[in-house]
């Protein structure tokens, strides 16, 4: 490249050098000649111009090491990122309406003193990218329009292709500034020259990589680097808080989990009631267990008394019915009740059913309406199991009883309950229209249910003795007791001849075929409305009402007395007078109360005999 002539003048600079700092102007030698200074063009390069004469220079003067970076090759120089403003707009001014908004300013360092202030740099250095390690020198300049040529510009390098913008560089910490002066502002045309801050700063890296530019000049123009993330704590979350997330998402997980739940067991019992489960149904058993039960149970006292108990089938010419006895004795006696075999009469059929299922025939030995108690007896029959009987005067009410029988001909049927009442003054029968079947019985009241065919059945006690027969009870659609040969259903009211009673009858009708009923030779007034029972006034026949010579006379009873009291007990109608006499044997003594004329008197007789039916 050819050299531009300096001035004939060692001392004088070029106009165009003129702004150049102390650091860039021309060296002189000890014999008075100039050393080749460097042009500084606009961009911050120079060239290499040559001294006004070219004889050699015997020994070259000192350089410090700030001429010495500017006269670095062009080619090892960066070049600006921007063009120079051609139309000579200043850095820090009113910006003109088309002029782009002023850069951002970074604090510099306050130059030594004596140094002539750089003018604010322009946009920072074109790096080159990395791939590209050797710098292009900077694009020539054009100097501004009226402005003077500067030979600087003269042979400038053609202009290089531009090149592909920077990667982004990591922001760098800015050093607080030194000073608040503010530099005076360069001519337009005048190159920036560059401080040795700024040259060591946009010098190469080694390696090849340039050195990160902590003062990078802001470009509207550029493409936006991205920049790191940065958390601006919006979403830091405090303990607190994250335990709350926790409890929140751990309760919506237990609601899905519920509502899925519940979901597939409807679905799942939706479809086993309609499919009928899946698969083969095995249901839960217990296994095999002793058939022996304690004594006093219901079970035990059934299991030793069921072998006992009998079923009776009974037809007759007129009628049949069926009904229940047990046996009194191993040589075949039965007791039942009286309306159980009159269907048979003399000449009808009775059937005994035994508990293992054998049956047998059997005749009636005897049998007394008044008691209403029979007694039957099966012949050619071994093994029979005699029914142990208890003592009804030891019976207090509560005690538990089982009952019995063959209601509707059920043979075999259980039942349990307790006793209600005792003593309790009962008729049934009456039938006949002369009375004859009228029994009248002082009888064990239970709520064990009887219904018909349990007539003639035992009524056990807790240890499986018969402490009575079940003979009647009291049905809803009627107002007194009844026996259980017709079709009304228990309610609770059965009714049984206490088992003395029943042991002294049997006894009599076993070896006489007879019962013999206690009397006191007295007839009653049945209409008789008051309370008590009032001596009638003439017998049944048209007698007298009391009979000569009988029990009742001896005791001086007259017509029209009324009996109050027996043994003590009030006695409230003719029907229960009756009944505690039929309670006692022949020949027990009994204590009367009459009333007679409205005093009370006391009369003690021995009660006769009559036989029975």
């Amino acid at each position: 490249m050819p050299a531009v002539d300096a001035a004939p003048a060692p001392d004088v600079v070029p106009a165009a050098d003129a702004a150049l700092p102390a650091s860039a102007t021309p060296a002189v030698d000890a014999g008075g000649s100039t050393a080749a200074v460097p042009a500084v063009d606009a961009a911050g390069s120079t060239a290499a111009v040559p001294a006004a004469d070219a004889a050699p220079v015997s020994a070259p003067a000192p350089v410090d090491d700030a001429a010495a970076s500017v006269s670095a090759p062009v080619a090892e120089r960066h070049r600006p990122l921007h063009e120079p403003d051609p139309y000579s707009t200043p850095p820090y001014g009113e910006p003109g309406p088309w002029a782009p908004a002023p850069p951002v300013q970074h604090p510099a360092a306050t130059p030594a003193h004596g140094t002539a202030a750089a003018p604010p740099h322009g946009p920072g250095p074109q790096v080159p990218p990395p791939h590209d390690p050797v710098p292009h020198a900077a694009p020539p300049v054009s100097p501004p329009p009226g402005a003077l040529p500067d030979p600087a510009f003269a042979d400038a390098p053609p202009p290089l292709p531009p090149q592909s913008p920077p990667p982004p560089r990591s922001p760098q910490p800015l050093p607080p500034p030194a000073s608040h002066t503010t530099p005076a502002p360069a001519p337009a045309n005048a190159p920036a020259p560059q401080s040795e801050a700024a040259e060591t700063a946009e010098a190469p890296a080694p390696g090849g990589e340039p050195a990160p530019d902590p003062w990078g000049r802001y470009d509207p123009w550029a493409a936006a680097a991205a920049a790191p993330l940065q958390n601006d704590g919006s979403d830091v979350w405090t303990p607190k808080e994250r335990r709350g997330r926790r409890r929140r998402a751990l309760v919506g997980g237990a609601l899905l989990v519920a509502l899925v739940s519940g979901a597939l067991g409807g679905v799942l019992g939706t479809y086993l009631e309609r499919n009928g489960g899946v698969g083969t149904v095995e249901l839960p058993q217990a296994g095999a267990e002793s058939a022996e039960r304690a004594p006093d149970s219901v079970a035990g006292i059934a299991a030793r008394a069921l072998p006992s108990v009998v079923t009776l089938h009974v037809s007759g010419s007129d009628a049949a019915g069926t009904g229940t006895g047990f046996v009194l004795d191993d040589r075949g006696h039965i007791l039942t009740n009286n309306h159980v075999v009159e269907p048979a009469g003399s000449g009808g059929d009775i059937t005994v059913t035994f508990n293992s299922g054998d049956t047998a025939e059997a005749e009636v030995v005897g049998r007394d309406g008044g008691y209403d108690l029979a007694v039957v007896e099966v012949k050619g029959v071994k093994g029979l199991t005699p029914m142990p009987l208890g003592n009804s005067d030891n019976v207090q009410v509560g005690d538990p009883v089982v009952a019995i029988g063959a209601p509707f001909d059920l043979a075999g049927t259980v039942t349990s309950g307790i006793i209600s009442a005792k003593e309790r003054p009962i008729t049934a029968g009456g039938e006949k229209t002369d009375g004859s079947d009228v029994s009248y019985v002082d009888a064990l009241q239970t709520d064990a249910p009887i219904n018909p065919g349990n007539s003639g059945g035992p009524l056990l006690d807790a240890r499986g003795r018969a402490i009575g027969i079940n003979s009647a009870i009291r049905s809803a659609d009627s107002g007194s007791a009844e026996s259980d040969g017709g079709q009304a259903g228990s309610i609770g009211l059965g009714f049984a001849i206490p088992v003395n009673q029943g042991k002294r009858v049997a006894e009599e009708l076993i070896n006489t075929g007879k019962a013999t009923h206690p009397v006191i030779g007295i007839t009653l007034d049945m209409n008789f409305a008051g309370d008590g029972a009032r001596v009638g006034a003439k017998g049944s026949d048209g007698g007298p009402a009391v009979t000569a010579g009988g029990p009742g006379a001896q005791a001086g009873i007259e017509p029209g007395d009324v009996i109050t009291a027996v043994d003590g007990q009030r006695v409230h109608s003719g029907e229960e007078l009756i009944v505690k006499i039929r309670a006692h044997r022949p020949g027990d003594r009994l204590e009367l109360t009459l009333e007679r004329d409205g005093e009370e008197t006391q009369a003690s007789l021995v009660l006769g005999s009559s036989d029975g039916d």
